[in-house]
């Protein structure tokens, strides 16, 4: 049995190009692929320093995957590498 690729996405209120950047997850089509974490960057000051501007920030089984802006038919090509057997994101 595979595990699943871990998503995480860090993101805050009122950020359009996180809200954009989920509607493109939401349109790939691969939902059963992965586990998905959504993290508020403003629940940590580190994670507010550390991001800042610089979101939304998507990280596949911990490596940074996407900043700023993705599409669909990216992000379900990067979880259908990370969700082959014995491979780690990126390839």
């Amino acid at each position: 049995m595979s595990v699943k690729p871990h998503v995480v996405f860090y993101t805050k209120p009122g950020c359009h190009l996180c809200e954009e950047a989920r509607a493109e997850i939401a349109r790939s089509g691969c939902a059963g692929l992965y586990t998905y974490e959504e993290v508020d960057i403003l629940s940590d000051p580190e994670l507010t320093r550390r991001y800042g501007w610089d979101i939304p920030v998507l990280l596949i089984d911990g490596t940074h995957a996407f900043k700023h802006r993705l599409t669909a038919e990216e992000f379900r090509k990067a979880i259908t590498r990370a969700a082959q057997p014995g491979q780690n994101y990126p390839r």
